[in-house]
């Protein structure tokens, strides 16, 4: 979902660093959350695994260049429901910001809008899970039928956001909508994909339900509470 380079440009990348220091607020509102539950080992281990995938994430996993932007293989949700909001929202700003200071620095300028697009779909994502997931439920016990949702959830608004971006930045032309389109259609596959990786990741933890007593994990991955 990286933005490519062009597509805002001028003084209307301003609106990005706004939307950016939100999103940051947010993250930070939900990491001294964490920090009251589980303490600061704890939010630092998941958020450096977090940090961890994500950059593998971008730099091995296949991503192509769409119409607008990137698809990629994000797995938003997993990380959502392995490490929690507020880790899986530190490891995708700090993964993204990595891969652009170190192999992608042409994305620096863009940076305020794909962290934007990565994590108000993630803040969104938990109060979805609120409404679709029953309290006291561990998301190991979840169906594909509510991975699914969770997936197209975050992927919907990563696609929104892309969309959003492209038509401030270049209006309502043909070739834009076209362009936006065609990222849209392709990120379909994402949404199938990525559901499936969800019920994989969750099965193999429901088989190591201690796991999340170690710091490392969401304790709601595994726990009722």
């Amino acid at each position: 979902m990286h933005i490519e380079p062009g597509i805002v440009n001028g003084a209307k990348i301003v609106l990005s660093y706004a939307t950016a220091s939100g999103a940051a607020l947010f993250t930070l509102k939900y990491a001294r959350a964490e920090l009251r539950r589980r303490g600061l080992s704890s939010l630092m281990g998941r958020s450096a695994i977090a940090t961890a995938l994500v950059f593998s994430f971008f730099e091995i996993l296949p991503h192509y260049p769409v119409g607008v932007s990137e698809v990629h293989l994000i797995l938003g949700s997993t990380l959502f429901l392995l490490f929690g909001a507020a880790p899986a929202a530190i490891g995708l700003a700090a993964g993204l910001l990595l891969q652009g200071m170190f192999f992608a620095p042409f994305d620096l300028p863009q940076y305020g809008m794909n962290v934007t697009t990565l994590l108000v779909p993630l803040f969104a994502l938990q109060v979805i899970a609120s409404k679709v997931i029953a309290p006291h439920t561990p998301y190991v016990d979840l169906k594909y039928r509510q991975a699914l949702t969770l997936s197209t959830a975050y992927q919907g608004g990563i696609v929104s956001w892309v969309a959003f971006w492209a038509l401030y930045g270049h209006g309502f032309t043909i070739e834009n909508l076209l362009s936006i389109g065609s990222f849209g259609l392709a990120y379909m596959a994402v949404i199938l994909i990525e559901p499936l990786v969800d019920v994989m990741v969750l099965a193999a933890a429901k088989s190591a339900r201690g796991m999340s007593r170690t710091g490392l994990f969401d304790t709601r991955l595994t726990s009722a509470k």
